[in-house]
């Protein structure tokens, strides 16, 4: 069973940054997420994600080599998942999502901003600060419905021609992404994820969450998830196109009952 407490997985975080610390090309260690400035929602379900800062030259031998990793913890499972990093379980369960950079680099990664957990005398806090923004949520209500009457539709048609596969991400992963997108700017969340806007929506956007056991009711019921979503657009006052809607409407009819 996951039983590592978030005590535990900061104190795993230090023994990460001491085993760098322990090394002469390293520069920093920087927590994010849960484990940098967003300590409060940590719990025993979080992972450790970071960035490891080493002097100019040493990267590759720190993205290659995970020595110094498993001299916190040792290691039972790893993969390179990026040119800059991994994704590793370590032996008792502590899930790790890092990154390795040179200093220069960081100019041009956009993230959110992080905790220095460890640095070298010398480096300058601000290194945990980006300075690249972060992808700003879509605001434009055009676009937005727009692109979710047009996965309606194009899942729609998918279906139709028998790609049920297709038709379901179309339906139930694009344009649900569509309307997750139009209910965050009548619900105005904060603290969400700037990357993902589906992490944490169900204490985010508590009434949305409610509604998609209906909106995602599985591969087989991809026209009765085209009807919900088309609803839940209405719902929230999005301004649909009359034409549109009613073709939309046409191909759900035609698939029979919903």
């Amino acid at each position: 069973m996951h039983a590592v407490t978030p005590s535990a997985l900061l104190a795993r975080l230090d023994a990460i940054g001491a085993a760098l610390r322990a090394r002469s090309d390293t520069l920093a260690l920087i927590g994010l997420g849960s484990v940098g400035l967003e300590t409060p929602r940590l719990d025993r379900w979080s992972d450790l994600d970071f960035f490891v800062v080493v002097a100019p030259g040493a990267k590759q031998r720190y993205v290659t080599q995970l020595d110094w990793l498993a001299a916190a913890h040792p290691l039972t499972w790893h993969f390179r998942n990026t040119a800059d990093g991994h994704k590793a379980l370590m032996a008792d369960g502590v899930f790790c999502e890092f990154a390795v950079f040179e200093p220069d680099e960081l100019a041009a990664i956009p993230f959110a901003p992080g905790r220095l957990v460890w640095a070298r005398d010398g480096v300058d806090p601000g290194i945990a600060v980006p300075r690249r923004a972060l992808p700003a949520r879509t605001t434009d209500e055009t676009w937005i419905v727009g692109e979710a009457l047009a996965s309606l539709w194009v899942g729609l048609q998918r279906w139709h021609r028998g790609e049920k596969l297709s038709a379901m991400r179309c339906v139930q992963g694009h344009a649900l992404d569509r309307l997750l997108e139009l209910d965050a700017l009548r619900a105005h969340p904060t603290g969400g994820d700037p990357f993902n806007g589906e992490r944490r929506l169900e204490a985010l956007q508590p009434a949305l969450a409610a509604a998609l056991p209906a909106l995602l009711p599985g591969y087989d019921k991809t026209p009765a998830a085209a009807a919900r979503l088309l609803q839940a657009l209405q719902d929230r006052g999005a301004v649909l196109d009359a034409a549109m809607v009613t073709r939309i409407r046409a191909l759900i009819a035609l698939a029979g009952p919903t």
